[in-house]
């Protein structure tokens, strides 16, 4: 293995954990059942939760997280490309995913409970870095607005989605 592949598998394991628990989310809450009333704010958080994740991304980028991090935490910096490609191709799900929702599609449900859980971690884990590091951590600024925003879509969602099933219903 790469030390390049290494570091991506290694560095990216914290939101793999994340997904892990957007799909435990996912089976368990099941899909969306609220009428337009509850939906609609859950459709806002969502978006607003794209767009502070779109310029944390930005932010990121901009002051070379991809190099910074995963150096913190021993491993060989990200290339540029795989950095820019894989914050794409999720804000481009989520996108999608805000669609779903909308359309009460069970399927939308998992990537928006990753971006939840994502903004969350990412308010949490920047003040940390900058606090490690005795500074500014690239993604520091947005991180807070993140985290409220993923705080707040957690949730809507659990708010548009049905409740887990009792033990004593058996299903």
């Amino acid at each position: 293995m790469t030390d390049q592949l290494r570091s991506v598998l290694q560095g990216t394991a914290g939101l793999s954990v994340a997904a892990v628990i957007a799909l435990l989310l996912t089976l368990a809450r099941g899909g969306v059942e609220a009428d337009p009333t509850r939906l609609r704010p859950a459709v806002r958080a969502a978006i607003v939760a794209i767009l502070c994740q779109s310029a944390h991304f930005a932010e990121e980028l901009a002051t070379g997280f991809q190099e910074r991090f995963p150096v913190l935490v021993g491993l060989a910096p990200w290339s540029r490309g795989f950095f820019v490609s894989f914050n794409l191709f999720w804000i481009g799900i989520w996108v999608l995913s805000v669609f779903g929702l909308a359309a009460r599609r069970r399927l939308a449900m998992f990537p928006l409970w990753f971006l939840a859980l994502g903004c969350v971690a990412n308010g949490i884990a920047h003040p940390l870095f900058a606090l490690r590091t005795g500074g500014y951590f690239p993604g520091l600024f947005t991180s807070p607005l993140v985290g409220v925003m993923g705080l707040l879509l957690v949730r809507g969602l659990l708010r548009v989605t049905g409740d887990p099933p009792s033990p004593a219903s058996g299903v």
